[in-house]
């Protein structure tokens, strides 16, 4: 059965569940919803919620733990000889799923029959012919061995599906049967619905926190790997980024911190006084039905993907720059399309609605009675807002920039297509630079040894720009949650 399938199922019996667990509350109490002591709604929760979490909760463990198992016995059956490290016996591994995986289409479109795609032999048999011609495109011929963990590859898959299928069945009946007998008019239904709802929202809170520790605790162990390898302060304070994965690696990290600083720079002149005017005529100037429209069209840029944006700084943006600042227009600026401004002029623009929004909000938040002594001492509408209402909303305002300039910092996909990728250290907004995320991606591309400091360097890159968004991030809450204190 397939896996929707199986939520749909139980789905549908915690559902028929809330339906009995309801009546047979009511039932108890003999009709009268006085007797009982919740809601006939919460009984009935109560047996969806005692059906719905221990069968999904199984089928989230066997999910997690199948592959796991099923990798390490098929592993043992892949020759030693076949592998050198953990790196390239999961290639391997990638090409057992991928034929694997072949058989079962082969099996769904009839290319093959049950029995044969269990006994087919590479001796008798072009296996990469075979599976091409149901549209499975393999890399290379396949080996015996590969067949044959493929075809045991299959075989504990389906296995695995069935009992899996069961144990979830079994595990929502159990819990529909448990709750739906307990079910009586002097059951605190709505004291254990509500403790239920507690626990999942403990743990949908300490997921979110277990995994930024374990994006944090990936990211160091990986960073102390790359600094046995190579030494920190060349890394820190080194001033060339030229890596080869052949050896004789320059990897410091001053040109690639230069070029995002340069770019964010770039960005947030043009997003904050935008975006902080665009703030101001909203909240103070505009009328309501203004407001209604301009707002929601504003926030739309925040919506667009930021591979659009890159797209419109390499094909737009680009070109009309080269026409004014490059050699055809005179000034001889720009050598190409690709530069930090071309990429800090569309960042920018994608910042606006973040500086916009949240300054807006900022400023509305400021109390109207200082709006209202300021113009009742004679000032005007103009004077208000520069001596009182921006003035007390400014903590609020600089909190706002600042997460806009973590936004801009941790950029890539604009950068990688409007700023180029070169690493210099140059004054020259019209010359083309790269950033930290860019080299992340880069080094991080293609068939990388994660043994060697070229590729490890990914992770030190990535480290190191997240402490600097994380000082930004918490010096901006800091000074929002003041801002707060003060006024809320």
């Amino acid at each position: 059965m397939p896996i929707l399938w199986l939520i749909l199922l139980v789905l549908a019996l915690g559902l028929i569940g809330f339906v009995l667990g309801r009546s047979r509350a009511l039932s108890n109490a003999g009709g009268d919803i006085r007797q009982l002591h919740s809601l006939p709604s919460y009984y009935g929760s109560n047996v969806l919620l005692a059906t719905l979490i221990p069968g999904l909760a199984v089928l989230l463990l066997w999910l997690i733990a199948q592959p796991m198992v099923i990798h390490g016995q098929i592993s043992s059956m892949i020759p030693e000889s076949a592998y050198t490290d953990a790196g390239s016996l999961n290639l391997v591994m990638s090409d057992v799923k991928r034929v694997a995986e072949g058989l079962d289409i082969a099996v769904q479109e009839g290319a093959l029959s049950v029995e044969q795609a269990r006994d087919i032999r590479t001796e008798f048999t072009d296996i990469r012919a075979r599976l091409g011609e149901v549209g499975v495109a393999l890399g290379s011929n396949v080996e015996a061995y590969v067949l044959k963990a493929a075809q045991r590859y299959r075989v504990m898959n389906a296995v695995g599906h069935w009992i899996m299928t069961g144990a979830v069945l079994a595990a929502a009946l159990a819990g529909f049967a448990y709750a739906l007998m307990r079910t009586n008019k002097d059951y605190r239904a709505r004291n254990q619905v509500e403790k239920v709802l507690l626990g999942l929202l403990i743990g949908a809170a300490s997921l979110a926190v277990l995994t930024t520790v374990g994006i944090v605790l990936s990211l160091i162990f990986n960073t102390i790997e790359f600094f046995k390898l190579y030494p920190a302060m060349d890394f820190f304070f080194g001033t060339t980024w030229s890596p080869s994965f052949g050896g004789g690696s320059e990897l410091g990290i001053l040109p690639l911190f230069w070029g995002t600083f340069y770019v964010s720079l770039i960005a947030l002149v043009v997003a904050v006084p935008i975006g902080l005017f665009a703030a101001v005529y909203l909240s103070e100037y505009a009328g309501p039905k203004v407001r209604a429209i301009a707002k929601p069209l504003l926030e739309v840029l925040a919506g667009i993907p930021t591979i659009v944006y890159g797209l419109f700084a390499l094909l737009t943006v680009g070109p009309l720059l080269m026409n004014v600042f490059g050699e055809d227009g005179g000034l001889g600026w720009m050598q190409g399309g690709r530069s930090v401004m071309t990429a800090g002029l569309v960042m920018g623009v994608m910042l606006i609605p973040f500086v916009s929004s949240l300054s807006d909000d900022i400023i509305n938040a400021v109390p109207q009675a200082m709006r209202d002594g300021s113009l009742g001492l004679g000032a005007t509408k103009s004077e208000t807002v520069k001596q009182v209402v921006l003035p007390a909303a400014l903590p609020g305002i600089v909190g706002a920039i600042l997460l806009a300039a973590s936004r801009a910092i941790g950029e890539t996909m604009i950068v990688v297509l409007g700023a180029g990728a070169a690493a210099r250290l140059s004054m020259n907004p019209f010359e083309a630079m790269t950033t930290v995320t860019t080299r992340i991606v880069s080094q991080l591309t293609g068939d990388a040894d994660f043994a060697s400091a070229e590729a490890l360097v990914a992770f030190a890159l990535g480290m190191t720009l997240f402490v600097i968004t994380l000082g930004l991030n918490i010096l901006a809450l800091v000074i929002v949650r003041k801002y707060r204190e003060q006024y809320d």
